[in-house]
């Protein structure tokens, strides 16, 4: 892991409260796994020994709303389900990421019918796309890696920007 920018010297080393937040959000994110089909049986494998997702810091799920702060959608999400999708991201506290996972997740995948959610996109926003149907465990990684660098650049007054605001009224969430 490498420190983040600042002053160093023979025992001592300063740098802006902002890098230091983002080296610890980046290191310590805590997924909360929302799983529904085939996607989930990937993800269950990027879990396992051989790709282990614990190496990059997030070691524990969360299946709890409030104590996570990054929410993988995977899988073919119904439109009867889009309701507890966006309750579970209302119930996350900030900041949260949201990760979607395979084709389904991010556009419907295959599923082009009316029971089926085109994309979570349209629900809850979204910070990083995983392709595949379903994507390798890899795939996921690279995914959770991305999130890792949003999480480690964000600046704690971004969440507060104009942008933002517009961004979470445009989904019709409250702040």
């Amino acid at each position: 892991m490498d420190p983040p920018e600042g002053y160093q010297a023979a025992g001592l080393f300063a740098t802006t409260f902002d890098k230091v937040i983002g080296l610890a959000r980046k290191n310590s994110i805590w997924p909360l796994p929302f799983a529904t089909s085939c996607c989930g049986i990937e993800f269950m494998a990027t879990m396992g020994a051989h790709y282990d997702l614990g190496r990059f810091g997030s070691e524990r799920l969360s299946f709890s709303p409030r104590q996570a702060d990054l929410l993988m959608v995977m899988g073919t999400i119904a439109k009867k389900m889009a309701p507890v999708v966006q309750q579970v991201y209302h119930q996350m506290a900030e900041p949260r990421w949201v990760l979607a996972v395979g084709a389904c997740a991010s556009s419907g995948g295959i599923f082009d019918t009316y029971s089926v959610l085109q994309g979570i996109d349209r629900i809850v926003p979204v910070d990083v796309y995983v392709p595949g149907c379903p994507p390798r465990p890899e795939q996921i990684i690279d995914g959770f890696m991305k999130i890792q660098e949003l999480a480690g650049k964000e600046s704690l007054r971004r969440r507060y920007s104009d942008e933002y605001k517009a961004l979470l009224d445009k989904y019709g969430i409250l702040k």
